[in-house]
């Protein structure tokens, strides 16, 4: 109970007056200054609107988590964090994220099994505030592009929130809505069988940047695609995939 009345009081103290000296002494400075950033990089992208510009032009993230398993709100945790910057129709292989998280509790024997992670590669790894800020500053305030993004966008809200008590406010694709937009009439839209169908080359599965990487070639053969059909801003991709 002690500590719960701590950490509302630290918030209640951030609140009045940003990160003063309480609030570094409650979190340690680096922390205080990571939240900060965190929480200001979140405000600033609820008045960023990018409905307008062109997907030709536009420079987008497309990312992956590994996690412990599915459910952040009941003791899962993100293990690893991936991410390759686009702009348009070009991939930057040079400009890519990837960093394991210290999930502070243990990893479970399949899901080592899954993505080769265990608790001996993560128990030195950065804390998750550490690597949240380093991701949020990689993603700056681009378009944020997933496969499957309920499942990461919801571990994301949930490591905001428990570090910074935001909620993510970037704009979103999800690459598995468009191939079922694209492609209605599939049977599966896995990721397994999407690369498999567009001929993709599977590299590693279950590795955050690896799968980041296979993903966004994914998505540049949907952006021609997309284009193909004179849909051109990411407002008129919205607008599409919201009546399918």
């Amino acid at each position: 109970m002690k500590e719960q009345k701590g950490v509302g009081r630290m918030w209640q103290l951030y609140k009045m007056g940003g990160v003063t000296p309480a609030i570094a002494s409650m979190l340690g400075a680096q922390n205080a200054q990571q939240m900060a950033f965190i929480r200001s990089m979140t405000k600033e992208q609820r008045k960023q609107s990018m409905l307008d510009e062109p997907l030709k032009e536009m420079e987008v993230v497309v990312f992956d988590l590994e996690t412990t398993g599915f459910y952040p709100y009941n003791g899962d945790e993100i293990l690893s964090f991936g991410a390759v910057l686009l702009r348009g129709k070009e991939l930057y292989p040079d400009r890519t994220f990837y960093s394991l998280v210290n999930p502070k509790r243990r990893v479970p024997k399949h899901i080592t099994e899954l993505t080769g992670i265990s608790n001996e590669m993560v128990a030195d790894a950065p804390d998750l505030m550490q690597v949240l800020h380093d991701f949020m500053e990689f993603c700056g305030k681009r378009l944020l592009i997933a496969h499957g993004l309920g499942h990461d966008k919801q571990f994301l809200n949930a490591a905001l929130w428990k570090t910074s008590k935001v909620n993510l406010t970037h704009r979103l694709l999800d690459t598995m809505m468009i191939a079922k937009w694209l492609n209605p009439h599939r049977e599966s839209y896995g990721l397994d069988e999407l690369l498999e169908t567009e001929k993709i080359k599977v590299t590693q599965r279950h590795h955050a940047l690896k799968d980041s990487l296979m993903q966004a070639e994914l998505w540049l053969l949907y952006l021609n695609r997309i284009l193909e059909r004179n849909i051109t801003t990411l407002g008129d991709l919205y607008a599409y995939l919201s009546k399918h």
